[in-house]
């Protein structure tokens, strides 16, 4: 069990990064909240699948030559070794990347 770290008990606004989940579940998360649009990680990869849950909000992802629209009640998934990035819409953004690897390895491509 992992306790949000300000205390709060709801889901709201919580952006925060997690590896060596107890357990030993052998992922890593990123929960990601923001009300702004545009944001987001420059083009990267890993050696290992991400997939994003998206809760709220839409973002636009580059995934190897394909760009794709993702919103709120998808999931999408980054195979390894394949180059991405998104960039946040206009409503905001809140979802959770789930690494399959117990640490995040990034290699950054730009």
């Amino acid at each position: 069990m992992i306790d949000r770290p300000d205390g709060r008990d709801d889901g709201e606004d919580w952006t925060e990064n997690y590896e060596l989940l107890p357990g030993a579940g052998n992922v890593s998360i990123i929960l990601e909240s923001t009300t702004q649009a545009g944001v987001g990680p420059r083009l990267h990869q890993h050696p290992y699948a991400e997939t994003f849950v998206i809760r709220r909000g839409s973002a636009t992802f580059t995934v190897g030559d394909d760009k794709v629209e993702a919103h709120a009640g998808q999931v999408l998934v980054v195979p390894a070794y394949t180059p991405h990035r998104f960039s946040t819409g206009a409503g905001g953004y809140e979802a959770v990347h789930i690494h399959a690897n117990a640490r995040f390895v990034t290699e950054w491509l730009e």
